[in-house]
This record gives structure tokens, C-alpha cells and sequence, in this order.
């Protein structure tokens, strides 16, 4: 179903049974799967490839060359009915790849609302990406990564498969990341390591004096002390009553499966 109020380039192919809603805009040389549903007011520029059961929000503007919801890489993926959804107000660069979910994780590769992806980001089945995220040129997710709010990851960084990365954390450009990265750090290298708290960007976003305080009292808890990490959970669950946001970091570590960056 195609609302009347979108623009579909006649060079473009629509597989009966897609559905799209009102001003959304097509471009040239596109292919639209026949179980996928565009959201109002998204533009596809051209040459983009929407495929499998893929749900795309409202007020995406998507680039030259995307690939999304097609067929993941993972050998043991047998043609499932996985899902990939896309949120609202994203902006997705050229060739950006993003496939869909698999029966072994998730069945389903979520990106949240807000976010960048710049040019030739890759992100891998059954990752989740949060709100207000930005993933620089060349950044490349292996499968089941968690991405959390308002995280930033410079260029041509890897992410290994079923790490997560914290809210409000940002990654150095060339990176290699193989384990978890707690919230509100700055982190960087081959493997990358923590290099102090983003208090720059949490500045912009609104955290005041007391907060900061606390968040660095909880990073040398947990980074300055040569505490173990159950140890270090004692003294942050402590200083989580006086201070909520620590909390941020004791739900991490709870979630956390392959260890933290140190």
C-alpha cells in the first residue's frame, strides 16, 4: 500500500505488500521489499536497498547506497523470519549496512531515534543502538553489540561481537574494543583502554556539579582503587544511596558479560 501523498521515483521497484505512508519520498533506483513499512515523511535519496521484514520510522533521511534489513552474515542463518527496525528522526549515510536479526540472538537488529551513521557504517545482526548516537565513517559493529544512549564511536572503529557500550561513552577514532565500556568513559586504542570520564559531553547535556562529582568518584572506585570488581560494586551500591547516578554503573556491571575495559 502506497499512501497517495508519497513520491515514488518511477525507476524505483516497490514489491506488492510494502507499506508506505504519507510524504514519504523515493528517489531513483531504489528497491522496496514487499514486507517492509516506511514511516511519514522519511526520504530515501537513491539507490537504496530496503529488504526482508524491516519496519522504518518517520523523518529518516537515508543516503545513496544504504543497505538495510537484508540478509545477515551469519552462516548459521537459514532464511527465519528475523526483523530489523530503524526509529525515527535518523540519519543514515552513504552505504551504510544494516542486517537483520537472527533466532540465535534477538531476531531483531533495533537503531532507536536520533542517531548518525556516517558513511559505510556496518552494523552486524541483532545489535541494539540507543537515542542520540553518532557512529563515524567506517565503524563496524560485529554481531549482538548494545549501544546505549548518546554514545559516540570515532572512525574506523571495531566493535566485537556481543560487547556493550555504555551510555555517554565516547570511543577514539581506530579503535578495537573486545570488551565492555562503562558509562560516561573516554576510551581509546588497540585494544581500547579508558582514558578518564567524557565530562565535556556531559557538561552539554546537562549534568550539574554534583553529578560529576559523583560519577567521578564512582570512576576511581572502579578504575584507581586495584579493587576487585565485586568489591568495587560494594562501594558503588554505598555511594548510589547518596548519589542515584551511580547506580548507571552498577546496572552496567550487572549486565555486563565479557568483563569491562582496564
Amino acid at each position: 500500500m502506497i499512501h497517495q501523498s508519497a513520491f515514488v521515483h518511477p525507476t524505483t521497484i516497490i514489491e506488492k505488500g510494502a507499506v508506505i505512508h504519507a510524504n514519504v519520498h523515493i528517489g531513483p533506483f531504489c528497491f522496496i521489499g514487499s514486507d517492509v513499512e516506511i514511516g511519514a515523511r522519511t526520504l530515501l535519496k537513491s539507490h537504496v536497498v530496503v529488504n526482508g521484514i524491516t519496519y522504518i520510522g518517520e523523518d529518516n533521511l537515508i543516503y545513496q547506497f544504504a543497505s538495510l534489513g537484508e540478509v545477515n552474515q551469519d552462516l548459521k542463518y537459514a532464511g527465519e523470519d528475523t526483523r530489523m527496525e530503524i526509529g525515527h528522526h535518523n540519519l543514515i549515510r552513504e552505504s551504510v549496512s544494516i542486517h537483520r536479526g537472527t533466532v540465535h540472538g534477538g531476531q531483531i537488529t533495533k537503531i532507536g531515534n536520533n542517531n548518525l551513521l556516517m558513511i559505510n557504517v556496518h552494523v552486524a545482526h541483532d545489535c541494539i543502538i540507543g537515542d542520540y548516537c553518532i557512529l563515524a565513517n567506517n565503524v563496524t559493529l560485529g554481531g549482538h553489540v548494545i549501544i546505549d544512549d548518546y554514545a559516540i564511536i570515532g572512525g574506523m572503529t571495531a566493535i566485537h561481537q556481543f560487547c556493550i557500550i555504555g551510555s555517554h561513552v565516547m570511543i577514539g577514532g581506530c579503535s578495537g574494543v573486545a570488551q565492555d565500556v562503562p558509562p560516561f568513559i573516554v576510551a581509546h586504542g588497540n585494544h581500547a583502554t579508558p582514558f578518564g570520564l567524557n565530562i565535556k559531553g556531559l557538561k552539554r547535556r546537562g549534568f550539574d556539579s554534583n553529578a560529576l562529582n559523583a560519577i567521578n568518584s564512582a570512576y576511581k572506585i572502579l578504575y584507581r582503587s586495584n579493587k576487585t570488581i565485586e568489591c568495587a560494586k560494594l562501594e558503588l551500591e554505598s555511594l548510589s544511596i547518596q548519589y542515584p547516578v551511580v547506580k548507571t554503573f552498577l546496572k552496567f556491571l550487572i549486565r555486563s558479560q565479557r568483563g569491562i575495559i582496564r
